[in-house]
């Protein structure tokens, strides 16, 4: 009888395993520069989310570190929807979803600096400045 129970277990174990073995991988390469001058950025966090039918974040993350050259890869990817984001310090997040259907992919992500933020409370010489002083509409005034 236990030998059985073994068999039984070491053959569930061996169908799940060819199963595992005949669901297609991808190896995907990242290159990670900088849109401004194209320079590698190193230490760039690439993160890959599975991404199900419903376009839902799932479980299984992975995150991956860029080089000095600003490369990684992996080999192990499962076919199918992929969430990529790439996060560096001084950079923009970068984040898209993508269908991973060949067996090797290359990704470029050209991270962009943080845009200036737009304060009313600073000086902007670039604006024309309008000297006079419009007084507020009239709220009894007929439309002409």
């Amino acid at each position: 009888m236990l030998a059985s129970v073994m068999a039984f277990a070491f053959l569930g174990e061996a169908a799940a395993q060819r199963e595992a073995e005949e669901e297609p991988t991808a190896i995907l390469n990242f290159l990670i520069i900088k849109d401004d001058n194209g320079k590698p950025v190193r230490n760039a966090a690439v993160i890959m989310h599975p991404v199900n039918s419903h376009g839902k974040q799932g479980r299984g993350d992975l995150e991956l570190k860029t080089d000095v050259d600003g490369r990684t890869s992996f080999d192990g990817v499962p076919y199918g929807k992929l969430r990529i984001q790439v996060l560096a310090a001084g950079f923009q997040t970068f984040g898209e979803d993508y269908d991973i259907d060949k067996a090797k992919m290359e990704f470029t992500v050209k991270l962009k600096r943080p845009q200036s933020q737009y304060s009313i409370y600073q000086d902007h010489p670039d604006e024309k400045k309008n000297d006079k002083a419009q007084p507020p509409p009239d709220p009894n005034a007929k439309p002409q």
